[in-house]
């Protein structure tokens, strides 16, 4: 079968054509032809490009918010833990200056003994007037002995467990402390009152008795030692032809913020009792 064309004449077509393509290349049709076509290929690829540059955001910013919250709560966990820490060094700490202060007043009044303890039960009316401890008789100790702080006077004990014991505080309306004020070391007796407050009662009349004055206690009455500071007078009440006078007092000791005392355990109180005469007998 002979070809339509001959040889010749194809190679002559072919040439022409490429002759053609490689004019209208040189002229730059093609790449007018190529931009006219390419624009809005390349439109439709930037449009897809940024829709799913879009969702890829979306995904990496929903992991992100995921680690930001797994980090928020890992640090949320962290700040309580320290601050439980912090809570529970600031407590040390707190028990370190009452202990360190304590020591400080035994060096001070190196005649008595003492035994530490803890607060480990409190009144649990408004005004206070006793507390428990976490000492009791198997640690030696026993019903009159006097409790103090680091600041001075607080009570006595007046009941003893095996293990634990009751400590009524100077503030109880029952107290009736022999007392002393300084600096004119005149006598007096200090009192408690159902409202927590304390007084000095019976005076002298003619002392020289002044804000600020501080009280100790006298040793009178065998109920407590001497020279433990028990307050300073806040102000003075005297009337005209009475018999004494009386005085309010602020006591040293913070009974609201308690949490460690010393017992005094080489104190023996003395009834005096048996040699008071009762009321009527000659």
């Amino acid at each position: 079968m002979k070809n339509r064309f001959p040889q010749s004449l194809r190679l002559i077509i072919i040439s022409l054509v490429a002759i053609g393509v490689l004019a209208l290349a040189l002229s730059g049709t093609f790449t007018s032809l190529s931009r006219w076509v390419a624009t809005p290929i390349t439109a439709v690829q930037t449009w897809v490009s940024r829709q799913y540059q879009g969702v890829e955001n979306l995904l990496s910013a929903s992991q992100d918010i995921q680690e930001i919250r797994q980090q928020n709560t890992a640090l949320e966990a962290e700040n309580a833990r320290m601050q439980a820490q912090i809570v529970g060094l600031q407590q040390q700490l707190v028990e370190f200056e009452i202990l360190s202060a304590l020591l400080e007043f035994a060096r001070a009044n190196p005649e008595h003994q003492y035994s530490g303890a803890s607060i480990i039960g409190r009144d649990p009316s408004p005004f206070l007037n006793y507390i428990i401890i976490n000492r009791g008789a198997d640690d030696g100790l026993r019903r009159g002995m006097p409790v103090v702080t680091q600041n001075g006077l607080a009570g006595r004990i007046v009941q003893v467990t095996a293990s634990a014991a009751r400590v009524s505080l100077i503030t109880d309306p029952a107290a009736r402390i022999n007392v002393r004020i300084e600096p004119s070391r005149s006598p007096a007796v200090l009192t408690g009152s159902i409202t927590g407050d304390i007084t000095l009662e019976q005076i002298p009349q003619d002392a020289d008795v002044n804000p600020g004055n501080l009280i100790l206690t006298s040793g009178l009455g065998g109920n407590y030692p001497a020279n433990i500071i028990v307050g300073q007078i806040t102000s003075v009440r005297s009337r005209e032809n009475a018999l004494f006078q009386s005085a309010s007092v602020q006591p040293v000791t913070d009974f609201s913020d308690l949490s460690i005392v010393l017992v005094i355990t080489n104190f023996e109180p003395v009834d005096f009792s048996p040699l008071i005469p009762e009321a009527g007998t000659p």
